[in-house]
């Protein structure tokens, strides 16, 4: 399927289901040649649930979420031309005949702890890497497949989709696997016309005819349901449009750079730091630095690495409430501001990823490391924040030196744009200014690519980008500027 382009300077509504590993939300946007607004419909918690059997997403939750957003985009009279869904990656449902055979594991559950080392006696994690470019990650949806063999299911299984596919297939598209995401999962060649890695599939004794048929961002896979468009009152004629469905190939579509030697971080639970490239890098260093290869948006490169991000603080505040604490987070940073750092740990250590209590667990390491322990709420946060922001300096500055790129300059989007004290960290710490915002660069990605395909905005990423920077224009923070 094509959309119908429109003629020059038309304005049009698109509606982007965008979800992240702690919320969810689904936002409307009225885009033309300098028009760019955002309006949050419905906002929804997205909440991992610990079952008898593991860790699980509650995606019937997730999509009683999506549902209530288009009920308000309907009861509201908005006509969209079309509708997107993006989330985190590598996650996914089983189905057999269209229909879904339990709910899905979730990334941060332990089960792929046997399944790496099977993973790498068949395929050396070298090999692995030469590939399909891809950290060492243990949640990455080939381990979890390999894993998903000793539970059945996947004997049961015809087909899987990953999770913003599976989304939109109950909107109304058909199955497909967009291109941003399957490059998550492991199973996709570093070509320049990317594939399903059939060899490498059975060489993991993996069905190769479980995956679906590839489609690239702006692709129309179908229109709105007749059931859904009578539920929501939403017109029938609404498109779903393929985005970039993995939510940080969005968030890098809604970056506003413009400078050639520009670096990203896209930071909200996750911090995804990194360059975009024309063409992949797996170098043995590059490898052994846990730099990742994904795709992006027009086939371009995103050379990055996954620093735990903000997760770490918000699993520190959730410790403190679920303690009886009232916590006010831009009263502690502000109050870390002027705190000194008694010393920096390693966020990326794998200790940080299971949910729960952080404080014990970096109380743990910093002992074990002979480094001094935070005394007090605001030195606690201060000591997160800083060694959030050395763990996002140390990747921009390792991404430039692999990728042979000299970078001048920082783009911090996503949640993490709002923490002034992060950005004033990543500008000390790196030596390069800081150009923070816009936070919604995830929904912004996701309404450009849509609105592109509509014919609403230039074709070109640098041509989106550019409108993104004359209607959410970022702040600049330079290395020691302090608060106004």
């Amino acid at each position: 399927m094509s959309s119908t382009a429109r003629p020059a300077g038309s304005v049009g509504t698109v509606l982007a289901v965008d979800l992240g590993a702690t919320s969810g939300r689904v936002v409307a946007s009225t885009v033309g040649p300098d028009r760019l607004d955002l309006e949050v419909l419905h906002r929804f918690p997205n909440e991992a649930v610990p079952t008898p059997e593991g860790l699980r997403t509650d995606l019937l939750a997730l999509y009683r979420g999506v549902l209530t957003g288009l009920e308000v985009a309907g009861r509201r009279g908005l006509e969209p031309l079309s509708i997107g869904v993006d989330s985190w990656a590598v996650d996914y449902g089983l189905l057999r005949r269209g229909r879904l055979l339990a709910q899905p594991v979730h990334y941060r559950d332990e089960r792929t702890s046997a399944a790496v080392d099977a993973v790498h006696e068949r395929v050396p994690f070298a090999e692995l890497y030469r590939q399909n470019g891809l950290q060492f990650l243990p949640f990455t949806t080939l381990y979890q497949l390999v894993a998903e063999q000793s539970d059945g299911l996947l004997d049961v299984a015809d087909q899987v989709l990953l999770l913003p596919d599976l989304l939109a297939c109950w909107l109304g598209a058909e199955p497909r696997a967009e291109l941003t995401d399957a490059s998550t999962t492991g199973l996709l060649t570093l070509d320049a016309d990317p594939v399903w890695n059939i060899a490498l599939a059975e060489r993991l004794g993996l069905d190769p005819a479980v995956l679906p048929p590839l489609v690239a961002p702006g692709a129309v896979t179908g229109t709105l349901s007749a059931a859904l468009a009578g539920r929501t009152g939403l017109p029938a004629s609404t498109q779903v449009v393929a985005v970039g469905s993995h939510d940080t190939a969005s968030a890098v579509v809604g970056v506003p750079m413009e400078e050639q030697d520009a670096a990203y971080i896209s930071c909200g639970t996750w911090g995804l730091v990194g360059l975009e490239l024309d063409r992949p890098v797996v170098s043995d260093e590059a490898r052994e630095a846990g730099f990742t290869n994904e795709l992006g948006v027009d086939g371009r490169i995103r050379f990055l690495h996954n620093v735990m991000g903000l997760w770490v603080l918000s699993q520190t505040v959730r410790e403190w409430e679920a303690d009886g604490a009232t916590v006010d987070l831009p009263e502690l940073l502000r109050a870390a501001a002027g705190t000194d750092v008694p010393a920096l740990f390693d966020v990326d250590d794998p200790v940080f990823l299971a949910p729960g209590p952080m404080t014990p667990r970096i109380t743990r390491w910093l002992t074990e490391h002979d480094r001094p322990v935070p005394s007090g709420t605001a030195a606690w946060v201060a000591t997160v924040v800083a060694s959030l922001a050395q763990a996002m300096a140390d990747a921009v500055a390792t991404a430039g030196r692999l990728a042979d790129r000299r970078v001048g300059v920082v783009h911090l989007v996503g949640g993490g744009a709002l923490n002034d004290l992060l950005a004033r960290g990543i500008a000390d710490r790196s030596g390069l200014p800081v150009l923070a915002g816009p936070v919604e660069a995830t929904a912004l990605g996701n309404v450009l690519v849509q609105a592109r395909a509509a014919g609403l905005v230039p074709d070109t990423l640098e041509g989106m980008r550019a409108l993104v920077r004359r209607t959410h224009p970022p702040r600049r923070v330079e290395p020691g500027q302090r608060p106004s």
